[in-house]
């Protein structure tokens, strides 16, 4: 895997991943940046919450779970001072489907956060307190 960031002026940056996607980051105007764009830290949390839902949305239709919509709402805290690493992060999966059953959506949202979440796994192995909970729209099984 591969990427690719450049320095554009200000506070932003262009960042390239090695599959020819771009994303556009910066700062806040107090730091240098327009705010044209997100910042890096919250790269890191798009990051993590996108490799979880993928993660949830796969299991579920594999477990042939009739899945419509699925979010995560993610809220992080970072310590104070330089740098400000993340020390919390928790995640708050919203499932929506057509009689979704409560055992299949908790397993799928334990396996991805203990087993197959590489981003969920990598900050925690770094210290940081993951957690996750998840609620069920249009539950009709279970």
């Amino acid at each position: 895997m591969q990427a690719t960031v450049k320095w554009v002026g200000g506070a932003m940056f262009l960042g390239e991943s090695g599959s020819g996607h771009s994303v556009v980051m910066d700062g806040p105007p107090d730091h240098g940046g327009r705010n044209l764009g997100v910042r890096p830290m919250e790269m890191i949390l798009l990051g993590l919450g996108g490799c979880a839902s993928f993660d949830v949305v796969s299991i579920l239709k594999k477990s042939r779970q009739k899945v419509r919509n699925c979010r995560v709402e993610i809220d992080a805290e970072r310590a104070d001072g330089v740098p400000s690493p993340f020390t919390k992060i928790h995640l708050h999966f919203v499932v929506e489907g057509e009689s979704l059953k409560v055992p299949q959506v908790e397993k799928a949202v334990n396996l991805s956060a203990e087993k197959y979440c590489s981003a969920s796994i990598m900050l925690e192995a770094a210290g940081v307190k993951m957690s996750h909970d998840y609620e069920i729209v249009g539950l009709n099984d279970a």
